[in-house]
């Protein structure tokens, strides 16, 4: 049976029995289990094991595959999913997986390290493989481009792991967009100031010795389309994210938690101006322990003007105070004309904490649960895999801008320069070494063909 068949007939046999659970004197029994999805789990543990067992734990999957580099991390992962991975086929290449299985999987996670995430999607959209990709979306402005090509050419389901944009925060934020309450925003700060891996290395002065590996590690998968260093601890597991050549730092971190609905809301799309105002530490290497890094975006519309966002990361490098705002040590502050908000990360809400009209505005919010409900952002996803829901709330379309404006100021944090960016033309105008980085380095050989397929 051809994949685009089966997959039709997955998708109403899965309505048929959902809607059955709806009528009277039938069972609500769990879907069937050839009318499930069959899952591949892609990075089994750390984050990646924590988003497969969501996936695995659905009762509309069944697992078919799990893939790791470290097989062992996968027969960890096996082993604590009583009972519902017993069949599945491990693997430590997901080029060998796809290429093996590729026709039996409908849907996989990615909870890779960001500088994979590239390749493994790519592919498993070329085969009409619903894909499911921890945040951020991609390594470079260029993957997220192609990215977002793919989602469109072929047709699948996408979606990135930013959980609260499936929470009660998204719909809070979107009526109160909807209804003006939240309008005329002139500028956000935001801030991380929790403490990251490579603060304790210190100034780095270049990649570190080698070391022995993990037993029955792959490595030349780990690397993937990225330059490949000598194995060290430094990179694996879960330091990869300070280095430059391998990670997004706290932007790919943590910036999809704090900035998503209002990059979405307030229609931001791209900045045409980034400004690295503060950078503490500067290294070639790995990211800087603290940095100050300003966007400016243009005028959008009615009640939506120019306006700035201001990230502050770095343990001690806080917003300004101002009367009455209280930041998170993780979270960000809206200053409108008439209205100042606080919230945090993730699911967190916004308060109303300042402003000439917050007695009034506060005293008749509109009900964010009047249209939409929140949900679970797995389940949204492998709903809309199975064609019960009709679209992924972080679908790519949605979190590729978002993700390229954390890649801008990545380049701006890793050079410390102030950057000129044309939406148009995709170009930063000012600066030639910050614009080679949209693309970033040139992938490894035998790695150049994902960068074809969208």
């Amino acid at each position: 049976m051809s994949r685009l068949n089966r997959r039709e007939l997955l998708k109403r046999s899965v309505a048929v029995s959902a809607a059955a659970t709806l009528l009277p004197g039938y069972p609500s029994e769990a879907v069937a289990k050839n009318d499930k999805l069959n899952l591949a789990v892609i990075g089994c543990a750390n984050r990646g094991g924590k988003i497969g067992t969501d996936a695995v734990g659905h009762g509309l999957t069944q697992c078919v595959a799990l893939c790791d580099v470290v097989p062992s991390r996968a027969e960890g992962f096996k082993s604590k999913q009583k009972g519902q991975c017993d069949d599945a086929v491990i693997y430590d290449d997901f080029r060998v997986m796809f290429e093996k299985m590729g026709d039996k999987i409908d849907a996989c996670t990615i909870g890779t390290p960001d500088h994979s995430h590239f390749p493994i999607a790519m592919l498993a959209m070329s085969m009409g493989i619903h894909v499911y990709v921890e945040k951020p979306l991609a390594h470079t402005f260029e993957e997220c481009e192609l990215l977002m090509a793919a989602e469109k050419k072929y047709g699948v389901m996408c979606q990135m792991g930013n959980q609260g944009h499936s929470s009660g925060q998204r719909l809070q934020f979107q009526s109160w967009v909807g209804n003006g309450v939240i309008k005329n925003v002139r500028k956000v700060d935001a801030c991380m100031n929790k403490g990251r891996r490579w603060h304790p290395w210190g100034d780095v002065k270049g990649f570190p010795d080698a070391e022995k590996m993990p037993e029955g590690m792959n490595w030349d998968v780990w690397a993937a389309t990225a330059p490949k260093h000598a194995y060290n601890s430094k990179y694996d597991p879960g330091n990869w994210r300070g280095w430059y050549d391998y990670g997004c730092g706290a932007f790919g971190d943590w910036g999809p938690h704090t900035l998503d609905t209002i990059h979405r809301f307030l229609k931001l799309d791209l900045p045409h101006t980034i400004r690295a105002e503060k950078i503490e530490k500067p290294n070639a290497f790995i990211y800087p322990h603290g940095t100050t890094i300003a966007f400016d975006f243009p005028k959008r519309g009615p009640g939506m003007p120019e306006m700035t966002i201001n990230w502050f990361d770095g343990v001690k490098n806080r917003p300004p105070s101002e009367e009455g705002v209280k930041i998170p040590t993780c979270g960000k502050a809206i200053y409108s004309d008439d209205l100042t908000f606080v919230g945090g990360t993730h699911s967190a809400g916004l308060k109303i904490v300042g402003g000439d009209k917050q007695k009034e505005v506060a005293a008749n919010l509109p009900d964010p649960s009047a249209s939409e409900t929140s949900t679970n952002h797995m389940d949204n996803f492998l709903k809309a895999a199975a064609g019960l829901d009709p679209y992924c709330n972080s679908s790519f379309a949605v979190a590729g801008p978002l993700t390229q404006v954390f890649m801008l100021g990545c380049i701006a944090q890793r050079l410390g320069e102030n950057l000129e960016f044309d939406a148009k033309t995709r170009q930063i105008t000012n600066n030639a070494r910050a614009n080679e980085l949209l693309k970033g380095h040139a992938p490894r050989k035998g790695w150049e063909e994902f960068y074809k397929l969208a």
